[in-house]
């Protein structure tokens, strides 16, 4: 073993141990990590660098931007409210996410899916009091799983099936390997579904939105061509409303206060809901909901939610927010009001401000800058992520969505111009503005991957691949049963160090040269070398979606390796017995 691949075996053991047993970032260590090898002259500057530039790091980067645009639009609520339904048990929404997301990854590629379903179901978490952390990574793992049910379902499976054509093998089919994978698929997800509320964290903010001591206090109108005109209070998702209350119903003259469940809905109904503030924002965003002022803002579609306090110098201290034009004078639509915890009755335009008053105030982004310094207000300050849904736009996003993935799995575009174009579309159907999309790109998990590339290949240039291969195969084994399994497990643990398709393509002579060791048919070595490439669930550097997911997730290493260990058994198990079966020795 070279002095080369000691230093690099070295450093890949400290970056273990500081991701395991501390709480430093995952971006700063492997960032870390390739510096201290670049220093060292183990990699070059092109070689430090060639993550950064990696179409898959691209395509993160785009993909997120998409899924940004699906977000701004509201699209997501809407997918996540059909995907899990209305908030159970955690298996069952387990249940109901898992399953779905796994057969989807049998026709698109992993990374879109991850992509458009992690901002889904962080929002469909925190609305319904629960912790994203329960659900990013069975989120990962089930497009993992599922990916290995068809040759389409992961580039891994496409580069092996290259090389065993190359190397003159019987040709695999497209779902030929589905006998394999869908038993995977299935027992997998059904394994993490019973044990992963024991295994997953429950990571949630010490402070939730339902722990707000503040009630605000708001008023909507039900648009009177929405759709939430005749339905009913329950069957418009207004009733039991995470931390937030329908307190009254006004109609015309009449007020209906503590409305039934089968009440129905018409146009220009005014609803007054109270509760915590991120509580008053969902519900200002749900679709078919307006504020009571008919005029928004001028502010080019960029409103965002800003929280005010009504100061001292305030014109309109003792007056109406109707009688005082508070939209005129302000530039600004008051959507809720909290008064020292207390339940303001009547309609919002009613009330009379007083010193002290915190307001919510949807305005322009430059708002906070212009009102900020002003003695009308203090503590004023910016809400992040508050932008209203652009509900019209919803469809366009849809679409764009469904183009990106179209076009990929056709294989007209690369997943990455496929990625990149998406970026774009939304830009230019305004579904997002450009400071969104600038927003919604999670930095540091490109940097992480960039960065695990990098380490990738060190590890491959100073021919560590090679011998972990070596080794393997210098091991004494007596049936060609026992070496598929330790070629599965082999590859399993190489493909956490590196990347899924460097540990297929190192792992793949290994198995040929196995297969003519015993004199039998290669191709069970071939279908275990696929799978177990894909097999990324220990580690987060193992696999991008893994990556793509610690971050919204509050995620330590320590958490893919709790319950990364328990699904690489499973799904380690049920491969080795279910590949002989299927293709035999």
């Amino acid at each position: 073993m070279s002095g080369a691949l000691l230093f690099t075996t070295a450093v890949v053991f400290i970056v273990l141990a500081v991701l395991i047993f501390t709480e430093q970032p995952t971006d700063l260590v492997l960032f870390a990590a390739v510096l201290v090898l670049l220093l060292a002259g183990i990699i070059d500057r092109k070689e430090a660098l060639a993550g950064f530039a990696n179409d898959g790091m691209i395509t993160v980067g785009a993909l997120f931007v998409v899924a940004g645009g699906l977000r701004s639009t509201g699209a997501v609520h809407k997918l996540s409210a059909i995907l899990l339904g209305a908030p159970s048990s955690d298996r069952v929404s387990l249940m109901r996410l898992m399953f779905p997301v796994a057969g989807a990854s049998a026709f698109m590629n992993n990374t879109p899916i991850v992509a458009a379903l992690l901002p889904a179901v962080t929002e469909w978490a925190r609305r319904n009091g629960k912790a994203a952390s329960r659900f990013l990574i069975p989120l990962s793992y089930a497009t993992i799983m599922g990916g290995t049910i068809s040759l389409m379902g992961t580039s891994t499976n496409l580069v092996v099936t290259g090389m065993a054509r190359k190397a003159g093998l019987p040709e695999i089919g497209l779902f030929d390997i589905a006998p394999v994978g869908l038993p995977v698929a299935v027992v997998g997800c059904a394994v993490l579904v019973l044990v992963g509320p024991y295994l997953l964290p429950d990571r949630r903010p010490a402070v939730t939105p339902v722990d707000d001591p503040r009630a605000y206090t708001t008023e909507l109108v039900v648009a009177a061509a929405g759709p939430l005109v005749g339905r009913t209070i329950e069957g418009a998702g207004l009733r039991n409303l995470p931390g937030a209350f329908l307190a009254e119903v006004a109609r015309g003259g009449d007020v209906f206060p503590a409305v039934e469940p089968t009440f129905i809905l018409r146009g220009g109904d005014r609803l007054q809901f109270v509760g915590p503030r991120d509580a008053v924002m969902d519900v200002a965003r749900v679709h078919g909901l307006h504020t009571v002022s008919d005029d928004a803002p001028a502010s080019g579609g960029q409103r965002r939610m800003v929280e005010a306090v009504v100061g001292p110098d305030n014109a309109l201290l003792g007056q109406t927010i109707r009688d005082g034009h508070f939209r005129s004078r302000y530039d600004a639509v008051v959507i809720a009001v909290a008064r020292h915890g207390e339940r303001l009755g009547g309609r919002l335009g009613d009330i009379v401000l007083r010193q002290g008053d915190v307001l919510l105030l949807e305005a322009a982004p430059s708002w906070v800058g212009e009102w900020g310094p002003r003695r009308d207000f203090y503590l004023v300050s910016s809400i992040d992520d508050s932008a209203l849904y652009r509900h019209e736009k919803a469809p366009i996003a849809v679409v764009v969505l469904a183009l990106v993935v179209g076009v990929a799995a056709a294989g007209w575009l690369g997943m990455m111009e496929a990625s990149l174009l998406g970026a774009g579309a939304m830009l230019a159907t305004r579904c997002m503005t450009l400071d969104e999309a600038r927003q919604s790109i999670e930095w540091p998990v490109l940097v992480a991957i960039g960065a695990s590339f990098a380490l990738g290949e060190a590890i491959r240039s100073t021919g560590g691949g090679e011998v972990f291969a070596s080794a393997l195969a210098s091991v004494g084994v007596t049936s060609p049963w026992l070496a598929m399994a330790l070629l599965y497990v082999g590859t399993a643990v190489l493909t956490e160090l590196i990347t899924n398709n460097a540990a297929a393509a190192l792992m793949f002579p290994l198995g040929l040269a196995l297969a003519g060791r015993f004199g039998v048919s290669p191709l069970p070595f071939v279908v275990a070398v696929m799978f177990a490439a894909s097999a990324s669930f220990s580690t987060p550097i193992g696999y991008q979606t893994n990556m793509m997911v610690m971050g919204p997730g509050g995620y330590k290493f320590v958490d893919f390796l709790r319950a990364g260990l328990v699904l690489q058994v499973v799904c380690g198990v049920v491969t080795v017995v279910m590949v002989p079966w299927v293709f035999p020795f």
